[in-house]
């Protein structure tokens, strides 16, 4: 994939990812994407239709290590419609739904993960972190040059960000609404395809029991232990399968033993 741009106040941050390809030949190739990756965030769904998961750590010392278990399991809220196959890391599926925008499911696959963000100036993490203003969108409309990117309306201009309904700073429009205090960037759909999903995040839950658009919503204390354990320099990755794909997978994925 292209690499997807981050605009927040003056930064301007880039990330690259491979793109979706047919399904390779051999373990090595379908893991050589995230074969850097020590860190690994992995939810797992009982099916396609569930809208809560289970959130667990992996990490590991090299591309040649057993992935080791991190901490206790935590649960997550998911989309409102469930899950369905993204654009990330790992190799195209067929056997399921597939991610569109404004369907309500969150992408299933390998995903890099990308920076964080927040409504405070700096933030526990060892994340590069972007703190969002009133100006930050994320722009979810598709055919628009920004499709899929955070950016300050300041920079781009009021007209770049026209019917963009992801505004970065929830809390500025609604002062009991923190879901965006919090989060990361999952790194879905990373060179913008048209109608391929946008707006990517984990992100703190409104209410243990309140869905998402296509995003992973968790508790202050999850989130919060996410941040300060990512570190950007272990090229974390986050995984997110319905139980029986993550049975069909792990082994060819090289993913941790539930």
């Amino acid at each position: 994939m292209n690499k997807v741009i981050l605009l927040a106040a003056s930064l301007v941050v880039s990330g690259m990812f491979s793109g979706c390809a047919s399904a390779p030949k051999s373990t090595a190739a379908t893991t050589s994407a995230w074969k850097d990756a020590r860190q690994m965030i992995v939810v797992m769904t009982p099916d396609w239709n569930a809208t809560q998961a289970t959130l667990r750590r992996y990490r590991r010392d090299g591309a040649d290590a057993a992935w080791i278990a991190v901490g206790d399991a935590s649960p997550v809220v998911l989309g409102r419609s469930g899950s369905a196959w993204g654009r990330g890391l790992s190799p195209a599926q067929a056997n399921g739904p597939q991610k569109r925008e404004g369907d309500g499911r969150n992408p299933v696959g390998v995903f890099a993960i990308g920076p964080a963000f927040g409504a405070a100036t700096s933030l526990a993490t060892g994340l590069q972190y972007l703190p969002m203003s009133a100006s930050s969108y994320c722009v979810d409309v598709s055919g628009s040059p920004l499709y899929n990117k955070i950016v300050d309306a300041q920079q781009v201009g009021a007209d770049a960000v026209k019917g963009a309904s992801e505004h970065m700073r929830l809390d500025l429009l609604n002062a009991n609404d923190h879901r965006y205090q919090e989060g990361f960037v999952i790194e879905h759909n990373a060179d913008g395809a048209a109608n391929g999903g946008s707006c990517i995040f984990a992100h703190l839950w409104g209410r243990p029991d309140q869905t998402t658009t296509g995003c992973t919503a968790m508790a202050y204390d999850t989130m919060d232990t996410l941040l300060a354990w990512l570190k950007q320099d272990d090229h974390p990755v986050f995984v997110l399968l319905p139980k029986a794909e993550y049975d069909r997978l792990q082994r060819d994925w090289n993913l941790p033993t539930p």
